[in-house]
């Protein structure tokens, strides 16, 4: 052959045998048969072997292989973000005419899909009170197709009473979708709670370094396994070899991560309840987050993510001058990294719970706890002087 030919199909290569600890990185979209007789488009990969990159190379099947392990999942997708998980949940089970449930406390995009592309397609998104529990019963209708439960909730955390929601779901046969990211899967047993489907944004915990986007969306069965896959195959939800490799590196260190950060994150949630500037603080492991006693009954821990409420005589300038005056607490939104993050919200929308703008968001990371009380005390004394 021409010298040019063998650049594309070389007689050479590097000698077999090779292992090592790191999962290999397969980059490849064009999937090669050996017969024309072999060739099929389809996205079952995992039973069916492999057929186009856009469905998964090795390394992608093998993330969602290990999430769905430590899930208990039938099926683990690999999809570009949490908000894609969400949005293909919605379209799996959803239709023009459908109607869904979601709390009011949910992930702040997911309520804004149901507001702007669900409704132009003619699907009717309801908000709920995240703490109806049973009395959910009351809003199912005929016509709906999907309830979504987030548990902690966005931002305020209220814990909600999952198996109730799923019992009235279950007997009116709505299929239940929660957003397990608080979680990252493990710290409350989706399926084991009899939820239909579960995702979660790799973004934050599994990824752990704040530095790369990927969700997954887990079956409890075949039934859920199909009606996913269906429009998974259509959507064209294609996910980077390379920020799947990071994942499954972030995979190994996720538990020895996920001790520190609880451990953390309770300590400085403690210490702030006993401050005299703070007068709630939102973390699911103290006893005056809404919904305490279901966190009791069903997860095994907690993890870097809570918010406090600042005292009536601060205005929301103040508290932004606080969020402004942290040094080890960057500002940003995410979490579920290394580094501690704050975030005020100074226009957080809840029916009938208003917070005046004196909400903050932390999120806790790896740093030493001492030194982070060290910053949230210089932070919080200066208060008193601007006031």
């Amino acid at each position: 052959m021409h010298w040019r030919s063998k650049l594309i199909h070389p007689g050479a290569h590097a000698p077999a045998g090779f292992r090592s600890l790191a999962t290999p990185t397969h980059r490849g979209s064009t999937v090669l048969f050996e017969r024309q007789a072999d060739v099929s488009d389809d996205w079952r990969q995992t039973e069916n072997g492999y057929s186009y990159g856009l469905y998964g190379t090795p390394t992608v099947l093998e993330l969602g292989a290990r999430i769905a392990e430590i899930e208990g999942a039938h099926h683990s997708f690999v999809v570009p973000g949490g908000q894609a998980a969400i949005s293909l949940i919605y379209l799996a089970y959803c239709k023009t005419g459908s109607h869904a449930l979601v709390p009011f406390t949910a992930y702040g995009p997911n309520r804004q899909l149901a507001a702007g592309l669900l409704q132009r397609l003619g699907i009717s998104v309801e908000a709920y009170d995240p703490l109806a529990g049973a009395g959910i019963s009351t809003l199912i209708r005929d016509d709906t197709a999907l309830i979504w439960v987030e548990s902690p909730g966005s931002v305020t955390m209220e814990i909600q009473d999952v198996p109730a929601i799923v019992a009235a779901a279950h007997r009116r046969n709505v299929p239940v979708a929660l957003d397990n990211t608080y979680s990252a899967g493990v710290l409350f047993d989706a399926f084991g709670h009899g939820v239909d489907v579960s995702m979660q944004a790799l973004t934050k915990f599994v990824g752990g370094h704040s530095d790369l986007l990927l969700g997954t969306v887990s079956a409890a069965g075949a039934p859920a396994y199909n009606a996913i896959g269906a429009v998974y195959s259509q959507l064209g939800m294609a996910v980077s070899p390379d920020d799947c490799s990071l994942a499954l590196r972030g995979l190994l260190t996720l538990g020895v991560r996920l001790e520190r950060l609880e451990k953390t994150a309770v300590d400085v949630a403690q210490w702030l309840a006993k401050h005299p500037n703070i007068t709630t603080v939102l973390h699911p492991a103290l006893p005056g987050c809404p919904g305490h006693e279901h966190w009791l009954r069903d997860f095994t821990g907690s993890s870097s993510v809570f918010s406090i409420v600042f005292d009536e005589r601060f205005t929301p300038g103040q508290v932004a001058g606080f969020v402004d005056r942290l040094k080890l607490f960057k500002i940003g939104f995410s979490w579920g990294g290394v580094t501690s993050l704050a975030v005020a919200y100074p226009n957080l929308d809840r029916r009938g719970r208003g917070y005046g703008g004196r909400l903050v968001r932390l999120n806790v990371g790896l740093e030493e706890p001492s030194d982070l009380i060290a910053d949230l005390t210089q932070a919080l004394n200066a208060m008193d002087v601007a006031a």
